[in-house]
C-alpha cells in the first residue's frame, strides 16, 4: 500500500468516528497526514514528496494502531505524539497543560506588537503560560527580553520547564507559580496572557478531546469573564508606565464587552478573525479601575 492510500483510509476512519479537530489541525485528512508522517519518522512538511512511498505491513500495522488509539481515547493527536508546532517552533506537551494553540502568537511573531512596545522594553510576562509556548516565542522574537513565565499548574510548569530547557532559554525565562498576578515579580512592558475564558454553557457542549484538557486552562465561569475580571483590576499596578497587556478571550467578545462596557480595546487581526485577541494600554486600564463604582 502506498502511503498516500493509508493516509486516506486513515482519515476516512476519524472522520467516520466522529473526532472532534481544532488541536493543530481543522480537519481529518491533515489530521491523518500529521499522524501518518510522525509514526513513520517522515518530515511532516512534505507529503508530496513521500506519497507515492510504498509502505511494509510493519508500516501499515504501526499507523493504524496510533490511529486506533486516536479513535479509542479522543485524546487530542497532540498528547498521542508528545508534540505541536506554534508558529514553526516545536513544543513538547503532555496531558499536565493545555495543547498549545494561543492566536496571541501572531502577532507576537509577525511583529504586530512591536509597534506597541518602546525601545526599552525589557521586562514580558506571559502569565498562564501552560507549556510555556508563547514565553519561548517572546523571548525568541525579542533577545533582550527576560520573560516570566507563570502558572497556577505546578504540573503545567513541569511542562513549561522542558520547552525552555529544549530551546534552551534557561538564562532569560523564569518560572513562577501561583494564582493570576500573584505570581507577578514587579512590573512589566508587556503581559501576554491566554486565560481560562470558556463560559460554562460551552464548556458543557465540549467534545472529549477539549475535554481530555485540564479543566483549570479552560473553564472561566459562567460567562467565561472570571479569571479576566481580576486580571484587568490588578493589572495596572504590574504594567510599566507605558506598559501593555494582550489577552486572548476566543469566541468571547460578547461576555467580555458585556462584562467591560467602558473599554475600547484595541483588536489585533489573526487568522481566526479580529475579535479575538485584544490590547490594552496601562492607560485603559487605570481608567477602567478608575470608572468602577
Amino acid at each position: 500500500m502506498k502511503l498516500i492510500a493509508l493516509l486516506e483510509r486513515c482519515a476516512q476512519r476519524m472522520e467516520d468516528a466522529g473526532l472532534s479537530f481544532g488541536h493543530g489541525t481543522t480537519n481529518a485528512f491533515d489530521e491523518a497526514a500529521w499522524l501518518v508522517l510522525w509514526k513513520l519518522g517522515l518530515p511532516l512538511d512534505d507529503l508530496d514528496g513521500v506519497a507515492e512511498r510504498e509502505l511494509t505491513a510493519e508500516d501499515i500495522a504501526a499507523v493504524d494502531a496510533l490511529v486506533d488509539e486516536r479513535i479509542a481515547t479522543r485524546k487530542p493527536a497532540a498528547y498521542l505524539t508528545k508534540e505541536a508546532w506554534l508558529q514553526g517552533v516545536p513544543f513538547y506537551v503532555d496531558e499536565r497543560a493545555i495543547v498549545p494553540r494561543s492566536l496571541i502568537a501572531e502577532p507576537l511573531a509577525d511583529g504586530t506588537l512591536d509597534a506597541w512596545l518602546s525601545a526599552d522594553t525589557r521586562r514580558v510576562l506571559d502569565l498562564c503560560t501552560g507549556n510555556g509556548s508563547l514565553a519561548v516565542l517572546a523571548a525568541l522574537a525579542w533577545p533582550e527580553v527576560e520573560v516570566d513565565a507563570a502558572d497556577l499548574s505546578a504540573e503545567a510548569l513541569e511542562v513549561a520547564r522542558i520547552n525552555v530547557e529544549k530551546h534552551e532559554l534557561r538564562e532569560r525565562i523564569r518560572l513562577r507559580q501561583g494564582d493570576g498576578l500573584q505570581a507577578a515579580d514587579g512590573a512589566y512592558d508587556l503581559i501576554l496572557c491566554n486565560p481560562p475564558y470558556v463560559n460554562s454553557e460551552s464548556m458543557a457542549a465540549l467534545p472529549p478531546e477539549y475535554r481530555a484538557e485540564p479543566e483549570l486552562a479552560l473553564a472561566g465561569g459562567a460567562d467565561g469573564m472570571d479569571f479576566v475580571r481580576a486580571l484587568l483590576r490588578d493589572a495596572p499596578a504590574h504594567l510599566t508606565e507605558h506598559g501593555v497587556l494582550v489577552l486572548e478571550i476566543g469566541h468571547e467578545r460578547q461576555h467580555f464587552e458585556d462584562a467591560f462596557p467602558h473599554l475600547g480595546p484595541a483588536w489585533l487581526p489573526t487568522s481566526a478573525g479580529d475579535d479575538q485577541v485584544l490590547l490594552l494600554t496601562r492607560e485603559m486600564l487605570t481608567e477602567l479601575v478608575e470608572v468602577k463604582p
